[in-house]
């Protein structure tokens, strides 16, 4: 079986994920980690990206340049992931980018969708799903299904901290995906979520809702 489960470790991501899991972060510096892990993030997760040969001319000679062979679309869940789109967008400034509103239900812990902005999407068509967290799965399956459903053939979905039980569920029922993770938490609790974890990074990024 292909791998497809990338653990990012470099000594700055986890100095910045410890911060950021400590609940005395308040929420700019908050805001700040998320955006900074993100974009270390990124470049394991884009490096096999396809590229074409263009020609270009330097201030010296005419030369062979790349650029990036496919289109790119970018998808936060909605909130948390909104929190990981700026990295992304300073990264690939011509991604296009879609949104995805996923509510889990707290007894059930199942996704429901509540929103769906993506753009066209074909079967060439390189996309990203940005989430901090991967509990039970349940979200980023959904996720997985409706863009899917698009037309996408190629997805990649880059998180911060994961749970083995939810990794093990997207590879079961979503094989083709990769992911890209900065740490695998040990536990989930009774409410599903990651034990140490972030918290609920939605509102530790914008506030608590009511």
């Amino acid at each position: 079986m292909v791998q497809q489960t990338y653990l990012v470790k470099h000594p700055l991501i986890e100095h910045k994920l410890s911060m950021l899991r400590d609940q005395t972060t308040n929420r700019l510096l908050f805001r700040v980690l998320m955006k900074e892990i993100t974009r270390m993030m990124i470049m394991p997760a884009t490096q096999k990206l396809p590229l074409k040969k263009r020609s270009i001319v330097t201030p010296v000679a005419p030369s062979i340049g790349h650029e990036l062979a496919e289109e790119i679309v970018v998808v936060p869940i909605v909130r948390a992931g909104l929190g990981m789109l700026e990295a992304f967008m300073e990264a690939i400034p011509t991604a296009k980018v879609g949104h995805l509103g996923l509510a889990r239900d707290e007894k059930t812990l199942q996704a429901k969708q509540y929103m769906s902005r993506l753009p066209h999407i074909s079967i060439n068509t390189q996309v990203f799903i940005l989430d901090p967290m991967l509990a039970t799965g349940g979200t980023l399956s959904k996720a997985i299904e409706l863009i899917e459903k698009k037309g996408a053939q190629s997805i990649t979905y880059i998180g911060l901290v994961g749970s083995q039980k939810g990794i093990d569920l997207i590879e079961k029922n979503h094989p083709r995906i990769k992911i890209f993770l900065a740490s695998i938490d040990p536990d989930l609790n009774a409410k599903g979520f990651l034990v140490p974890g972030l918290g609920d990074a939605g509102d530790r990024l914008y506030g608590e809702s009511d």
